[in-house]
């Protein structure tokens, strides 16, 4: 067992423990959380496709908090969002570790055996991971690790308690080694009913306070790790094609054929422009080439041009400028029967927004590994993307890895400025696509919400940033198209409003990215997000609310001490009362907190009007059970007998508790009618609870 201790976590690696048969594995603890990280390699086999074949898998045991799993199967099956999320996380930050041509099945699984709720899940998996992947029989440079910042009212905190997290506003994720950040993922929480927004220059504060703790981290660990490494095995080498020949007949005698094929905007469109250009050249040529040997080479062609192009010209595919945005029009509430709607287009990228406002009954329930207890999700963002919105036949079917990531970004970016406390759905439907359609789903997401009526404190859009390097020559492009991500270096997308950022995600192929070259693209997104939001604004001016549909929500608020009496026996109130008025209530039994939403405003007043009026009409008849003393005895008669004790109706009024663990023993002989002498144990609020005389 290696204990690595710093100032930043205490964590203990033993890479003997478990798992031997794997390439690589690590029983990993941090306080009471251990993590089981395993790699498994074909090394007897290679992959023909021209991908990286790497999973990653992230598995939340129940047992290790004392749980069983939630639903009807009493086993692990289907994996949670969060387990989902953390599982791309790993694959984000390991995935450019892995040299180029490496071809070889890879399995990466961490498993949670115990959890203490305390520690940084994600945090403990990503290092978990990074060590086993190290020590394993790859062939790997170094070890990467994680850190969370958060921030207090001294500053910026890394990997604060769960608790202090949330206080503080800002949840920041970066993974890297030394000097290098290979990705990230951050949100803005709101506090105290106002959002807490992150400014370019404070954010920039938070990534340097990250990236030093990174540095000191990973080199704690290359120093540990180095001594254990297995020894590597030798990549197989995939049979790639040398096109160096037809390259060079291509850029001589079709360059301009090829840069026409370029301009085609739509990947459909462009691939059937460059299968029509194969098709002229493999005619053309008297070499013998075949269509998958040219193929090929104008697919390399392509990526240098676009490169040179970019780097050397400042100009791109679609002729605009790196900082220039696409073309933006914005319509909403398009769809007369939903509540809320946007459709947001931005160059050929197009995301329709819609949102349903919903009651407490439709909020989706979920479990963390950390709680006892399930929670309920009251805004949910939902990201589909067809694959006929990139020109693909293929069926539309569960969402898959990528969509729960992009409508999680999109949440992270929009939920910070949602005031209103009802249970919302935003849906984005990507009805076309050509690059950044997450940062359209916040547009258009934000606005849907305006849209449909729901509080907000201010409107949020995101831009999507690129980068072409090569050497120390690079350009930094605003609102990237699909093909400058395929083609790119880096995917770096956030989000915001007028006065700072909400949300923001970098992923970079590079293997790092420089202190100075982060530090401009955020503040170019900056120029973005703003000209992209005044447009928004204009298409504020114009929503139309369809009131004759759109749910409203009315709140005021009544003695804690009679909500029993707005519910009556069974519910039989609330529902008379819900049945009247065809409305839905939600009380708040401690604070006293009436929710009345439905469709028209005088049917809401008239419904507040009904349960006062209802409430001071009981007023002379309420029974106030905090005039019985604690001590006093009396003879009660016993009313109901039920599974957790006794209901005593008592002499001046009211019904008292005798519980179970008081008669346990004598339970049997009661009955129903039958008098009692009994003593009064505690009184609070209205409750009273009985003991036997």
């Amino acid at each position: 067992m290696m204990q690595i201790e710093n100032e930043f976590l205490n964590e203990s690696f033993d890479f003997e423990k478990v798992a031997q048969q794997a390439s690589g594995s690590v029983w990993y603890q941090c306080g009471g959380t251990v993590l089981l990280a395993t790699v498994a390699v074909d090394e007897d086999k290679i992959v023909q496709e021209d991908f990286l074949p790497l999973t990653v898998q992230y598995i939340e045991k129940a047992y290790a908090n004392a749980k069983f799993p939630s639903g009807f199967l009493k086993r692990e099956s289907k994996p949670s969002d969060f387990e989902t999320l953390t599982s791309r996380i790993i694959d984000r930050t390991l995935r450019p570790l892995f040299p180029e041509g490496y071809f070889h099945p890879t399995q990466i699984s961490v498993v949670v055996l115990s959890y203490d709720a305390q520690a940084d899940l994600q945090v403990c998996a990503l290092n978990a991971a990074s060590s086993a992947l190290f020590v394993s029989s790859l062939p790997l440079q170094y070890p990467v690790c994680a850190v969370r910042i958060g921030r207090d009212e001294n500053g910026f905190v890394v990997n604060p308690s769960i608790k202090a997290l949330e206080k503080g506003g800002l949840d920041l994720y970066v993974s890297g080694y030394e000097q290098d950040l290979l990705m990230m993922e951050m949100r803005s929480l709101a506090q105290n009913g106002r959002m807490q927004e992150l400014s370019e220059e404070e954010l920039c504060e938070a990534i340097e306070v990250a990236k030093n703790a990174i540095n000191r981290i990973s080199q704690d660990y290359k120093k540990y790790f180095t001594p254990l490494k297995k020894r590597a095995f030798v990549p197989q080498e995939a049979c790639k094609p040398n096109t160096c020949e037809i390259e060079l007949y291509i850029q001589k005698y079709f360059f301009k054929e090829l840069k026409e094929a370029i301009l085609q905007m739509a990947k459909s469109e462009r691939m059937i422009a460059l299968q029509k250009l194969c098709n002229t050249i493999q005619k053309a040529q008297s070499f013998g080439w075949e269509s998958c040997l040219i193929f090929e080479a104008l697919k390399n062609c392509k990526r240098s041009m676009l490169r040179e192009m970019i780097l050397q010209e400042g100009r791109r595919a679609d002729f605009r400028g790196v900082k220039d945005v696409r073309p933006i029009s914005i319509e909403t509430n398009i769809l007369p029967h939903a509540h809320g709607s946007c459709l947001f287009k931005r160059g050929q990228t197009q995301a329709l927004a819609v949102t349903t406002i919903g009651g407490e009954n439709d909020a989706q329930s979920y479990e963390l590994l950390g709680e006892k207890t399930s929670s309920k999700e009251r805004l949910m963002v939902h990201y589909n993307f067809p694959g006929f919105s990139v020109g693909e036949s293929s069926m539309i079917g569960a969402p898959g890895r990528r969509e729960l990531g992009h409508g999680n970004l999109a949440k992270r970016a929009l939920e910070s400025s949602v005031a209103d406390k009802r249970v919302i759905r935003l849906v984005s439907e990507i009805l076309e696509s050509n690059g950044s359609s997450s940062m359209a789903t916040v547009c258009a997401g934000s606005l849907a919400l305006k849209a449909s009526g729901v509080q907000t404190y201010k409107l949020i859009a995101g831009v999507a940033m690129g980068l072409i390097k090569e050497g120390e020559t690079y350009a930094i492009l605003t609102d990237i198209m699909g093909l400058e991500d395929h083609e790119g270096d880096m995917d770096f997308k956030i989000a915001g409003s007028f006065d700072g950022i909400t949300a923001m995600q970098m992923d970079i192929k590079l293997g790092g990215i420089s202190p100075q070259i982060l530090r401009e693209t955020i503040f170019q997104a900056k120029q973005a997000r703003h000209y992209i939001l005044n447009l928004m604004l204009q298409a504020q001016e114009e929503i139309v609310i369809n009131e004759a549909i759109v749910p409203i929500v009315m709140t005021f608020k009544i003695d804690p001490d009679r909500v029993v009496e707005v519910i009556g026996q069974g519910g039989r109130v609330i529902k008379e009362i819900i049945e009247k008025f065809d409305v839905s209530i939600d009380l708040d039994r401690i604070s006293g907190e009436v929710r009345v939403s439905g469709i028209g405003a005088n049917k809401l007043q008239e419904c507040k009007e009904y349960i006062l009026n209802l409430l001071q009409k009981n007023k002379g008849s309420s029974i106030d059970l905090r005039s019985y003393d604690v001590g006093e005895e009396f003879i009660g008669v016993i009313k109901k007998l039920v599974d957790f004790g006794a209901f005593i109706e008592l002499p001046r009024g009211g019904d008292g508790l005798l519980h179970i663990s008081k008669i346990k023993s004598k339970i049997a002989n009661f009955k129903e009618g039958e008098p009692i002498e009994v003593r009064v144990l505690a009184v609070e609020k209205n409750k009273i609870e009985l003991d036997l005389k």
